[in-house]
């Protein structure tokens, strides 16, 4: 059917209809709830709120306005609620100075104030743009850097942005869904292009993957799942830019530098004493790995993901999240 029967379908009751409808947009609300959010969790959170909303809103949709536009609006509504509860997250990395790696790491922080890893095989990443008037590549715009730089900006300079620039929507759909003026759009645009250009970093990791190609970053990704395997601290320190930071939230230490990165790995991931295997993944449209720590049962046992940042052919941010739920939400298993 049409969207148009379909429409008429569910806003009579049909959740069969709803369920068409609404599905070939969920994967993109997931990506717009997460650049909002920071959190995948939360993201599917605030998917989920937003199609209840629509489907008590049907009745009530107004056609001169595009099922697109309408559930985007609904969405960005149900994120600027959500952040109003809890603060922006973060990444370590920029929050405060580096830490020193002669002293102990930080206790984990229990409340969940860090940016979650974003599973690429699990939701899709568009490629190219949404429209002709996006600044920004979808892949670009989920990498983790643009994420971080994006919890930076206030709610509504961070939705605008999203809508205008990521999305493609015009001045004054943003301002319709925003329920404000297509001038307070551009003011707020105006703004937040200020305090992304200079946080967001350049040149974007979609633009260093096209430069390597497939055949490079693979072998990158493979001499760093086997240095890891073995504990070959300095096989890694070799691939490591002078500047290259380490980060592992929920633990808020983080550090930067080859000197640096190498006195922390050497005393804790890779003492010698713990065993681990790697299985390459993805996310945030970068290289990602799943990481397994081998325990006393004789099985390895999932420990959290690492998602690498590149830089030309070598590694400029190693970002191990240690938390262990992490990888079977990539889809992969909890022992191998």
């Amino acid at each position: 059917m049409t969207d148009a029967r379909l429409i008429e379908s569910a806003a009579a009751g049909d959740e069969g209809s709803f369920a068409e409808l609404v599905e070939p947009h969920r994967r993109g609300l997931t990506a717009h709830c997460y650049r909002m959010l920071g959190s995948v969790q939360d993201a599917e959170d605030a998917v989920q709120d937003t199609l209840l909303r629509a489907w008590r809103g049907l009745p009530a949709f107004r056609r001169q306005s595009t099922l697109r536009g309408w559930l985007y609006a609904i969405a960005t509504n149900v994120c600027l609620r959500a952040i109003e509860r809890r603060p922006s997250r973060r990444l370590p990395v920029g929050d405060g100075q580096p830490g020193d790696p002669h002293e102990p790491l930080g206790a984990p922080l229990v409340e969940s104030v860090w940016i979650d890893p974003y599973p690429d095989e699990r939701f899709g990443l568009e490629a190219g743009v949404a429209g002709p008037d996006a600044r920004y590549e979808q892949r670009e715009s989920i990498e983790l850097g643009f994420i971080a730089a994006l919890q930076l900006l206030p709610p509504r300079q961070r939705a605008v942005l999203i809508l205008r620039d990521v999305l493609g929507f015009s001045g004054v759909e943003v301002a319709d869904a925003l329920d404000t003026t297509p001038g307070s759009v551009y003011s707020a645009l105006q703004r937040a292009h200020a305090t992304l250009d200079e946080r967001r970093p350049d040149p974007t990791q979609q633009a260093t993957l096209r430069t390597l190609g497939d055949e490079q970053l693979n072998g990158i990704v493979q001499r760093f799942v086997q240095a890891w395997a073995r504990s070959d601290v300095d096989a890694i320190v070799g691939m490591l830019t002078g500047a290259a930071t380490l980060a592992m939230p929920p633990v808020p230490s983080w550090f930067r530098g080859r000197e640096a990165v190498e006195t922390v790995l050497r005393v804790t991931v890779l003492d010698g004493v713990r065993s681990w295997r790697m299985l390459p993944t993805s996310a945030n449209g970068q290289p990602a790995l799943a990481a397994y720590e081998l325990g006393g049962s004789g099985r390895y046992a999932a420990h959290g993901v690492t998602v690498l940042t590149l830089e030309g052919p070598l590694i400029a941010g190693i970002t191990h999240f240690r938390t262990a739920p992490l990888v079977e939400r990539f889809g992969l298993p909890g022992h191998v």
